[in-house]
């Protein structure tokens, strides 16, 4: 057995939930939120028999694409001069996966 642990980003999570789901893998969902761009982000946890994590990395390869994002970070020029803002082109997206040994699994 083991713990699979998905981060995605919010607008891929309800696709993904909804594949996992027609495969029958249970999961449970958690609201995050990402450090670098302080954007929400879904934590999926499922335990999962190590003979599926090859089709469960496949439909979060498959559902949770990167894209190109444009923000902009402050940032300080000289000391003493204002904030200015600075357009930054990012790739956001994707998925970070954690795959974990499980001890033991118990359903009640």
């Amino acid at each position: 057995m083991k713990m699979l642990i998905a981060i995605v980003q919010d607008q891929d999570s309800h696709i993904l939930m909804d594949e996992l789901s027609e495969r029958d893998f249970r999961m449970t969902k958690l609201a995050s939120t990402g450090g670098f761009l302080k954007a929400g982000n879904t934590t999926i946890l499922m335990g999962i028999d190590e003979a599926r994590i090859p089709e469960a990395l496949s439909i979060i390869e498959n559902n949770c694409k990167s894209r190109d994002m444009t923000t902009s970070l402050m940032s300080v020029t000289m000391p003493g001069d204002a904030y200015i803002p600075y357009p930054v082109e990012l790739k956001v997206g994707g998925a970070t996966v954690f795959i974990l040994d499980v001890e033991s699994f118990v359903r009640i």
